[in-house]
């Protein structure tokens, strides 16, 4: 398989495998519930400008958020919460 894929609701992402250099998989508007589970469950992920067709990404390398042990910091939680108010 070579080359970008374009999706439509019935066809599947393809192996992040077959991303090219900078990461970018496939392109296609559907961003269903279940597009987006099938997309982080294989380490894709959408990332696009509104108005453009969305673009599937898996870069390689690529960082992973253990949200789990996350701790914001005091300046981080600061911003956040002036973003809240705005």
């Amino acid at each position: 398989m070579s080359g970008l894929i374009w999706l439509d609701a019935n066809t599947p992402l393809p192996d992040p495998d077959y991303a090219l250099a900078e990461g970018l998989l496939a392109v296609g508007n559907d961003l269903s519930v279940a597009r987006l589970q099938e997309a982080y469950a294989k380490g894709v992920f959408p990332w696009f400008n509104e108005g453009d067709p969305v673009l599937w990404w898996s870069p390689d390398p690529r960082m992973v958020l253990d949200c789990t042990s996350f701790k914001v910091s005091r300046s981080l939680g600061k911003r956040l919460r002036q973003i809240a108010r705005e």
